[in-house]
């Protein structure tokens, strides 16, 4: 079944404004990168050429390169040789804004990716360059060309996306945050956000319980995914000890999302705690150090920061992980040996970190979503949130049930936060006469607003 993809507006809207820059889409594995690429570029374009730097055409195009770059003392050279070098390749190709080039894994070339100022600057077509594991980019024979980049990135699918396979978008987009839509509306969409929270967003999870109807099917077919990536990740790493260290550091990932949270004072000394044992000698902090920042590089986990007593200066980054899709992180939590109500509380605060993850650098503060402490209750606020729309603090608590919370309530009668949002589960919505405390569904997360105080 196609699944359809909010980015596919994106790329219109990049192509419109055809600013001349090279379309960066990044994204995990399996995610559907290149097939929304395809549709994208096919549906749109006269001419499409498509090449992937770990498939044959890749090695094909590199002959194109090393063809154009031959020469004789003595001899005239090639003025454009790059272009020259896409005409040996694709004797169709044309410099023109109906030609789209689509420059696949490219983190498998750094000869290829270093034209990128060629192709944003000396060519008049568009072009796209994409892969899984675009860490690989950090690397020093990769230069990283400031300014001819524009970057978008592909997620797992979100709720809404979600929803729409089930034909249930126009309701999701339609219905009342606050009470004022039929409770049967919002017991349909419950049910619906129900099944997202088990099996998540990957594209091939979704078809497989489109086809089959089972969870476990499901688990699997995460679990498969989980292993792609590790025995993918095996080629950029010097050290193969390293590449052991990904299925332990998934559960250690879930062990401290179950633990009490309060923030770890260091993640990579604390996950060593957790998952080796660090008097085995067998690892080294570098070592999971460089696996940890794979995971982010990958979009397979994220990160969160701290503010301490819901101030925005002073904040102390990456403090906490999360999965970067609510199925593997239930599917994670679930095989730490988790409960079901634990497991429940931990995917619906992942799910909020995501909706929150989208607006950083577009309408909140931050370099990541944050939670916050208090010292005076020595307790925890699940997100805080400075709006950048009308500089107000807001605290939001995440409840996969009705409960409400303590410290939150705390924090607003002391002035530390404008506002309250609840997160739940088990409501549809409401709020107070003040217009203080405002509480949503959880599954419309992605649509509660930070301007409440312009």
């Amino acid at each position: 079944m196609e699944l359809k993809r909010d980015i596919y507006k994106k790329l219109l809207q990049w192509k419109k404004d055809d600013s001349g820059q090279v379309l960066q889409v990044s994204g995990a594995r399996q995610v559907g990168k290149t097939y929304i690429l395809k549709k994208f570029a096919y549906e749109n374009f006269r001419h499409v050429i498509y090449i992937s730097m770990a498939e044959p055409s890749g090695e094909q195009f590199l002959q194109c390169l090393d063809k154009v770059n031959e020469w004789e003392p003595g001899t005239p050279r090639e003025e454009k040789p790059i272009h020259k070098a896409f005409e040996l390749f694709d004797r169709e190709f044309r410099d023109t804004k109906d030609t789209v080039i689509i420059i696949d894994e490219i983190q498998e070339s750094s000869r290829v990716f270093n034209l990128v100022r060629t192709l944003a600057r000396e060519f008049d077509c568009y072009a796209i360059i994409t892969g899984s594991y675009l860490g690989r980019l950090l690397s020093k024979e990769f230069f990283l060309p400031a300014g001819d980049f524009e970057d978008l990135t592909l997620e797992t699918l979100t709720f809404p996306e979600f929803a729409e396979v089930f034909g249930k978008r126009e309701l999701y987009e339609s219905i009342d945050l606050f009470g004022g839509s039929d409770p049967e509306q919002y017991e349909e969409l419950k049910e619906c956000f129900e099944l997202y929270q088990r099996i998540g967003g990957y594209p091939s999870v979704v078809n497989m319980y489109l086809e089959h109807k089972s969870l476990e099917r499901c688990d699997a077919e995460l679990g498969r995914l989980m292993s792609i990536f590790t025995n993918e990740s095996k080629r950029y790493f010097d050290d193969v000890m390293e590449t052991d260290t990904f299925e332990k550091l998934f559960h250690g990932i879930a062990v401290t999302l179950i633990r009490e949270k309060q923030g770890a004072g260091d993640l990579v000394e604390d996950l060593s705690r957790i998952v080796y044992k660090q008097e085995s000698g067998r690892f080294t902090k570098k070592m999971i150090n460089h696996a940890i920042s794979w995971l982010r590089s990958s979009h397979i986990i994220g990160y969160a920061s701290k503010s301490i007593d819901c101030d925005y200066l002073n904040i102390k980054e990456n403090d906490r992980f999360y999965f970067l899709d609510v199925g593997i992180a239930h599917y994670f939590v679930a095989r730490a040996g988790a409960d079901e109500a634990i497991i429940r509380g931990i995917v619906a605060e992942n799910f909020v970190y995501l909706t929150l993850l989208r607006q950083i650098s577009g309408g909140i503060a931050g370099n990541a979503p944050w939670f916050a402490t208090y010292g005076k209750t020595k307790g925890e606020l699940d997100f805080y949130v400075r709006s950048l729309q009308d500089y107000k603090n807001y605290g939001i608590e995440v409840k996969a049930g009705s409960n409400s919370g303590n410290t939150v309530t705390r924090l607003l009668k002391d002035g530390k936060i404008d506002y309250i949002y609840y997160l739940k589960g088990d409501t549809y919505g409401g709020k107070t006469e003040d217009g203080k405390i405002w509480t949503v569904p959880l599954y419309l997360a992605d649509r509660i607003v930070f301007n409440l105080g312009a």
